[in-house]
């Protein structure tokens, strides 16, 4: 499906879209930092003041045109001012997670051939301060924030640097590269994607105009920026529009957070949707059966409503009410101002995007990748249809290959071209060849179709999916997603591989067993609890109920539970908290085996 509506880009690169902004925007908030209970913000030209102080900083240190500056940090004013740093001395910027192992970020401070590094707190500065020991082209690194000794360079120390010895900025060509985004590194080592001012401008351009953002709106920062749908929506997409955003410093005062912040627009992974669908309809449950009904009734009716349905009084009343008496106090808890939640880095389930949408918060579910700096298609005002991941954004087009199989007739591989295309991976030319084919499209990997009104819907990875003994596919993480919904079930994995039918690691929340447990009278550790039949057959009936909509063949046979949750700590999970299959099939080789037997 090809899009013919024009992006208009106005910038040839980052740094001069930062100025003007800030120019345009000089008196409005940018970024609140929270301080004692309370957020405190800094204005656009406060921060490109601190940008401009940091650059000569940076120049101090003899950072110029295609130098790396690396980042070990979250979401931070610092982060941001340093970013744009370093696109004024025509430098590329890598950022890197905290929650990485030490081995990642000297692996990727190597390859992308970092020259300055900064480090956010005291407890990662000590991890990384014999890099330059260690890695040749590597010659300071920069404590961002806490105490230092005097042998410590600092932010605060680049920060007078460059108030004493201005350093103008520098214009980078619009084909010059900005940076590099580290893949997550599910399968092997991380891979540098390297991203160019034109992908960046091109794709903040498209995307603002999509989701027709303004200097009204306001976000609440929690996804890393070192992510790229995190980076392009709250550093790049925020500051052309003249936005502001609340960063959160402990994701477990979110919802604290969101009544203090009162964002106007949200940015998540499906992960925290299904916790407010699950936490939601768990307080519900505990309300009076009055108020139950009542909750129901009014999200039967909006979604009647939503799809074009004229209600008679009775049910317009009983809409009304459920509105004024249950989900207006909902959205309070929110911050009472959301219009737009948007959904991405993975598949959210239709019955949690209709379910959030239905309390009165517009759900838009977009789609991306790293190579294509976050985004291709999306659900927008007026064009939305739940399930899917939207219509492909301005300028974007998307083909399917359906040269390439799927457990689906009508799937292929989702090919997509557009300017924001990666210009490839750093140092990885095979790859980067059987990545990107003639036409500079991109071979996502990822499984899909297109329907007759142009909306994308995925379906699987290529690498995940696999044959049964009888040759048909299994796409698994459809199916994961779905099973997740469970209270029961806080991680799944589904197995398959050349066997006769497929199993699922189950990760159990336990709260939930011990909650369950505690009303049936059972006892014991959480080990214990597991191995109970009457607790495994309560997780048998949520896996039955949460496989109704998938064929025979794509459902489970037969499962362990586990009560160990997978983390990046234990090095299941990526930073960007995808489930790397490989490490577990091999950890839990026997347990799988044993499914079988």
């Amino acid at each position: 499906m090809n899009t013919q509506t024009e992006v208009k880009v106005e910038y040839t690169n980052l740094v001069e879209m930062q100025e003007d902004s800030c120019r345009k925007y000089a008196q409005n908030s940018l970024y609140g930092t929270k301080k004692s209970g309370t957020f405190e913000w800094i204005t656009y030209q406060e921060f490109a003041e601190k940008v401009d102080q940091f650059r000569g900083g940076l120049a101090s240190l003899g950072v110029g045109k295609d130098d790396k500056v690396a980042i070990i940090s979250k979401n931070t004013v610092p982060w941001a001012v340093s970013s744009y740093a370093t696109f004024g001395l025509e430098a590329q910027f890598v950022p890197m997670y905290e929650t990485q192992l030490t081995k990642d970020w000297e692996y990727i401070c190597e390859d992308s051939g970092t020259k300055v590094l900064l480090a956010a707190n005291p407890e990662i500065y000590e991890k990384v301060k014999e890099f330059p020991k260690k890695l040749e082209k590597l010659e300071a690194v920069i404590l961002l924030e806490g105490n230092a000794d005097e042998q410590t360079l600092t932010y605060d120390t680049l920060l007078k640097k460059g108030q004493e010895q201005a350093t103008p900025s520098r214009k980078p060509d619009y084909e010059s590269e900005m940076g590099m985004l580290y893949t997550s590194g599910t399968t092997g080592k991380p891979k540098g994607v390297l991203l160019t001012h034109h992908n960046a401008l091109f794709i903040v351009s498209s995307a603002t105009q999509a989701f027709q953002l303004s200097h009204q709106d306001r976000s609440l920062s929690f996804l890393p920026w070192a992510h790229s749908f995190g980076q392009l929506a709250e550093v790049h997409m925020l500051i052309k529009s003249g936005c502001s955003a609340g960063l959160v410093e402990d994701v477990t005062e979110l919802v604290d957070d969101m009544a203090l912040v009162k964002p106007t627009i949200f940015y998540a992974v499906p992960r925290v949707y299904n916790r407010i669908f699950d936490r939601l309809n768990g307080q519900i449950q505990e309300k009076p059966q009055i108020i139950q009904n009542l909750f129901r009734a009014g999200l039967k009716h909006a979604k009647r409503e939503r799809e074009g349905e004229t209600l008679g009084f009775p049910d317009s009343l009983t809409l009304t009410l459920a509105r004024k008496i249950i989900f207006k106090k909902i959205l309070a808890r929110f911050g009472g101002r959301m219009r737009i939640a948007v959904s991405g880095a993975s598949a959210l389930s239709a019955e949690v995007a209709e379910f959030v949408n239905d309390l009165g918060i517009s759900v838009m579910e977009a789609y991306g990748l790293s190579e294509n700096f976050a985004a291709l298609t999306g659900n927008l005002p007026g064009a939305r249809k739940f399930g899917s991941v939207g219509r492909p954004l301005p300028g974007v087009r998307i083909e399917i290959d359906s040269s390439v199989e799927g457990s689906k007739e009508e799937d292929g591989e989702v090919v997509a071209y557009g300017e924001n295309i990666m210009k490839g991976y750093h140092n990885l030319p095979d790859q980067t060849r059987s990545t990107l084919n003639e036409s500079h499209g991109l071979r996502t990997g990822d499984l899909g179709h297109l329907d007759e009104d142009g909306f994308l819907f995925i379906t699987g990875r290529i690498k995940e999916q696999y044959k049964l003994e009888n040759g048909k596919f299994v796409a698994p993480a459809p199916l994961e997603e779905e099973l997740k919904l469970s209270p029961f079930i806080n991680q799944a994995m589904i197995y398959g591989l050349n066997r006769e039918y497929n199993v699922a690691l189950i990760v159990a929340d336990m709260e939930i067993v011990k909650q369950f447990a505690d009303e049936k009278g059972f006892t014991g550790s959480d080990v214990e609890l597991l191995q109970l039949p009457e607790i495994r057959e309560q997780f048998k009936k949520q896996i039955e109920s949460h496989s109704t909509s998938f064929k025979n063949f794509e459902r489970i046979e037969n499962f362990n539970l586990l009560d160990e949750e997978w983390s990046t700590d234990n090095g299941m999970l990526t930073p960007t908290m995808k489930v790397k299959r490989s490490v577990i099939e091999e950890k839990f080789k026997e347990n799988i085996v044993s499914l079988y037997s």
